[in-house]
């Protein structure tokens, strides 16, 4: 039996007979598995660890508090032998072939029946690892290579496509920052399934190259708008697609519901009938700051933060930003999208009460190579961002958090 490897398969244990011998560490590894599986499990152990005993008191176990006897195996379809007694692991196991009961024994493989892979999960598929040097079996290599597989699967690097026809939908994914490593796993797995990705200009860019040469690539920007406005062409193009069978992601900067029009495009797609899906992302008002070594938060200095945009100046009728009030904090201010208006934006901060000394650092590029800080006051921010040419994008930090983290040439570095 040893000269040839284990064959594969997978066990339906719903609503079957397992016994489990020995409530050890063995035991409480795998007992999760043998839960899920649906299977009617029996512990025979006269001890148990606190994690199986929780088992067996929430109802998912039986367990019967004593040393395993002949017998105990009648009607079984499974057993794990895990015992410190050897000879009645011995005894076990011989009664597991008598009755015919597919055996694991975790003190000696080669006298088992049955192996246990290396297993491990992503989207509704299972990954089992088997060795099949059977004289030579390392647990661990098995392991590794089922951590490699799942982490691929999960991150996107493996891409395993989708064959079978699939309902139409979008994934509203938010890319992070830009630095590409900073996307979640969930987004990154979905940008790689994609057939269509319709991107912003802040997405993280780098991701784009990695695409397969069959997925269409559309620039946000560049999508012809006609006789509609840029946000009506954007949610015009994902319900086209979509409606296609396509499986469309929408890569966004940051978060897709921070200043991302992501509920316009969700809304938009529910009307159409058009399920969607939203991946949250690191929103650079966070993640920027703390790129260049500024906390937004801090003890006894900042006890709130608040995130406004600053596409529009204080005082354009459009603005829904009570600025006289954001003056009053003594918190931390991020501002978005206020490169151009961030003159306008200190002056009136000024003008309502807070001081034109309070730091104010403009990050650049975050989180990417091109990553800069440039530092000033409320008094002279608007003239530093002429002096110093700084460009959007670029997330502004008003508050004394500014002088709490790094100086600029101590800060992080991005990768």
């Amino acid at each position: 039996m040893a000269e040839h490897p284990a064959y594969p398969v997978g066990l339906r244990l719903t609503g079957r007979r397992v016994v489990v011998l020995g409530g050890g560490q063995v035991a409480q590894r795998r007992l999760p598995a043998l839960i899920a599986a649906g299977g009617v499990i029996v512990l025979i152990s006269p001890e148990a660890t606190p994690s199986v005993e929780a088992m067996a008191d929430a109802g998912e176990i039986t367990w019967e508090r004593r040393r395993y006897t002949e017998g105990d195996l009648t009607d079984a379809w499974y057993a794990l032998i895990a015992t410190g007694d050897s000879e009645a692991n011995a005894r076990a196991s011989a009664e597991a072939e008598r009755h015919r009961v597919w055996c694991v024994r975790s003190d000696d493989a080669d006298r088992a029946t049955a192996w246990t892979p290396a297993t491990g999960h992503s989207e509704g598929v299972t990954i089992a690892v088997l060795t099949t040097d059977v004289k030579g079996r390392d647990p661990r290599h098995t392991a590794a290579i089922r951590d490699a597989v799942v982490e691929g699967l999960r991150d996107g690097t493996l891409v395993a496509r989708h064959h079978r026809t699939r309902a139409p939908g979008v994934a509203l994914v938010g890319g992070g920052p830009g630095d590409p490593d900073l996307i979640t796993v969930r987004g990154r797995r979905l940008l790689a399934e994609a057939d269509v990705v319709i991107a912003d200009r802040l997405g993280p860019r780098d991701l784009l190259a990695e695409l397969p040469p069959h997925v269409e690539v559309i620039d946000a920007a560049k999508i012809p708008y006609g006789r509609f406005m840029a946000q009506e062409a954007i949610n015009n193009a994902l319900i086209e697609h979509a409606k296609q069978g396509k499986a469309v992601v929408r890569l966004k900067g940051g978060d897709p519901y921070v200043f991302g029009r992501g509920m316009e495009e969700l809304l938009a797609l529910a009307e159409a009938g058009i399920a969607c899906t939203v991946v949250p992302g690191i929103s650079s008002s966070i993640s920027v700051p703390g790129a260049v070594g500024i906390p937004v938060t801090h003890r006894g200095v900042a006890h709130e933060f608040t995130v406004v945009s600053g596409h529009v100046a204080p005082d354009d009728e459009r603005s829904l930003v009570d600025w006289p009030s954001l003056a009053k904090l003594t918190g931390t201010l991020v501002v978005l999208m206020g490169v151009d208006k961030i003159g306008r934006i200190a002056e009136t901060l000024v003008a309502h009460g807070r001081s034109p000394d309070t730091p104010v650092a403009l990050v650049q590029e975050g989180t990417t190579a091109a990553q800069r800080r440039v530092d000033a006051t409320l008094a002279t921010v608007g003239e530093t961002v002429r002096a110093e040419e700084v460009k959007p994008p670029a997330v502004i930090v008003i508050g004394e958090v500014v002088n709490v983290g790094l100086p600029a040439a101590q800060a992080p570095q991005p990768s």
